[in-house]
């Protein structure tokens, strides 16, 4: 019994030594520590001995496992150093190495679309004016002739707060009222960019969240001619030289008369095509003139004062400018397409 214990520790200490690995080591340990390994056995086989012997053989085995236990342990402690060095090594910093370029960030497609427009209008004299996202039910619909009762409400599908009468603004048209009481009762210029927020399904021509740019102008003998002359400029200097506009009559509560904004297509010429859907224009903006009673409530008197509104959407006019023809890819965050206008 003594011999075969000598054997088998002979035999574990050769075998844990060429264990490579930490499985090596897990499989050493169940060859002779487990509950079938070969101390094990022996063990078992003490029962069997004569009287005499067992003190000696058990005394003997015990020491063994003692010692196979050390074994294990410093075993598995250099195999864990080694591993440790082997993964500090590879993740060594050569400094001698040239370092690595950072990307840089650039605009997205939307902010380059604002800037563009409020450079343009810009030049033409009107000032940005930045008015609250988060309206009353006041100044975001009755003011602008939409009282509860009124069906054209049904326009937009509006996003209410828990707070009794606020809102997310369902347009950028409540900047009117603020930017004529922060004016009255000077004349003044201000296109009204920012966020605006509608309860609808989310499909490629229409997103939950969306920008608008609002322009409003204010004096005395402001007419629709005006409002063409403006009009026509900031598509030629948009979209090209050549382009042509014309108005449609529309309906607006907040403007009268009112008219949607076509532009001959970019694509065709106006000749018909897939983008302008045969027809050869692509509307663009609603606008029209202020109507009176929005202007009293504004502080303005409508027998002294006139002004002229319109109103766009700059991922409509990036759409257009650049031929997207799906609304939610400017907030999918897909750099696919967004590095196209890097």
């Amino acid at each position: 019994m003594l011999q075969e214990l000598g054997r088998i520790e002979a035999e574990a200490r050769i075998k844990l030594e060429a264990a490579a690995s930490a499985e090596a080591v897990e499989a050493w340990r169940l060859d002779y520590l487990g509950k079938k390994g070969a101390l094990t056995v022996a063990l078992r086989l003490l029962g069997k001995l004569p009287a005499e012997e067992r003190p000696a053989a058990g005394q003997r085995a015990n020491q063994l496992r003692v010692t196979l236990e050390e074994m294990l342990t410093v075993r598995q402690e250099a195999l864990s150093q080694s591993a440790l060095a082997a993964e500090l090594a590879a993740g060594a910093i050569d400094v001698r190495l040239p370092g690595r370029p950072q990307g840089y960030g650039t605009m997205h497609i939307t902010s380059q679309t604002l800037r563009r427009i409020y450079s343009i209008f810009a030049g033409m004299g009107f000032q940005v004016f930045r008015s609250p996202e988060v309206e009353d039910d006041v100044t975001n619909f009755q003011m602008l002739n939409l009282p509860p009762d009124h069906p054209a409400r049904d326009m937009w599908s509006t996003f209410y707060l828990t707070d009794p009468g606020l809102l997310l603004r369902t347009h950028t048209s409540p900047g009117q009222i603020h930017a004529m009481r922060r004016y009255h009762p000077e004349p003044f210029r201000v296109i009204l960019p920012g966020k605006c927020y509608r309860f609808e399904q989310v499909t490629s021509r229409h997103e939950f969240m969306f920008y608008q740019v609002e322009g409003l102008v204010i004096g005395r003998n402001i007419t629709m001619a005006d409002l063409k002359g403006v009009l026509e400029s900031f598509a030629r200097q948009m979209f090209g030289p050549e382009r042509q506009l014309r108005f449609r009559p529309s309906y607006f509560p907040f403007t009268e008369p009112s008219a949607e904004a076509d532009m001959d297509c970019a694509l065709c010429g106006g000749k018909g095509c897939r983008l302008c859907k045969g027809t050869g224009w692509l509307e663009i903006l609603g606008c029209g003139v202020v109507h009176p009673q929005v202007l009293r409530n504004g502080g303005y008197d409508p027998d002294e004062y006139s002004g002229f509104a319109f109103g766009m959407g700059p991922e409509r006019i990036a759409m257009l400018k650049h031929g997207i023809d799906d609304i939610r890819l400017f907030y999918g965050a897909d750099l696919r397409f967004l590095q196209q206008f890097a």
